[in-house]
């Protein structure tokens, strides 16, 4: 668990965090795509490039980790719930 002030602070992505984040996004880039080969690259390129938006966007917005991590929850429980394409 994490103390309050750490809780807080402005969302800056450790180097770890960063790259775990467009490992995923690029996932689903591939997946979105029916995993056809030849394309990892870009997805990863392209997944970089979102990651590295998204994680601009909460930095000049002054978003927490708290909040973040709040809204990645939500936003995991969101799809779960969610209908499943067929």
């Amino acid at each position: 668990m994490t103390d309050d002030k750490q809780d807080h602070a402005p969302m800056v992505a450790t180097a770890d965090e960063r790259s775990e984040m467009i490992a995923v996004a690029a996932y689903y880039l591939a997946e979105h795509r029916g995993f056809a080969s030849g394309s990892a690259t870009d997805d990863w390129l392209k997944a970089e490039q979102q990651i590295d938006h998204m994680l601009e966007t909460i930095r000049r917005q002054g978003i927490s980790r708290l909040q973040f991590e709040r809204a990645g929850l939500r936003n995991a429980l969101r799809l779960w719930h969610s209908p499943r394409s067929q």
